[in-house]
């Protein structure tokens, strides 16, 4: 038999769920994590990648690193970070097909209404 729970806890389920999108709603994490999709990479390395500043970058990789997203390992004077949870590439890459599935319909639509919209030769 199917359980059902009561708004309130369905809340308190839902509650990391929507704490782990709003982790990924920020483009300089994102950006982050695509510089980190080929390997490892010190902060260094990753601001001179994504045109962060020094301590908007480090906010975001503690950010990150705290979501479980990203490892961080010292080596030397120099921290490396790396992704820790490749799953999250298979999430960005359903969500980017889904968003050019909509904009290739939308081009479509678009494309109708300019076709429709030209002038017609009107032979009387």
């Amino acid at each position: 038999m199917q359980q059902t729970s009561s708004p309130e806890t369905s809340a308190i389920a839902l509650a990391p769920v929507a704490n782990y999108f709003k982790m990924l709603s920020e483009v300089s994490r994102l950006q982050i994590l695509s510089c980190l999709g080929s390997g490892a990479m010190n902060v260094s390395e990753i601001a001179g990648a994504t045109g962060l500043g020094q301590a908007n970058l480090s906010k975001h990789l503690k950010i990150l690193t705290q979501a479980g997203i990203l490892s961080r390992k010292p080596s030397g004077v120099s921290v490396y970070y790396e992704i820790n949870d490749p799953l999250i590439f298979n999430l960005c890459e359903l969500v980017c097909d889904r968003l050019s599935t909509q904009i290739q319909q939308q081009a479509a639509q678009i494309e109708h209404l300019t076709v429709f919209a030209r002038p017609q030769n009107n032979k009387r």
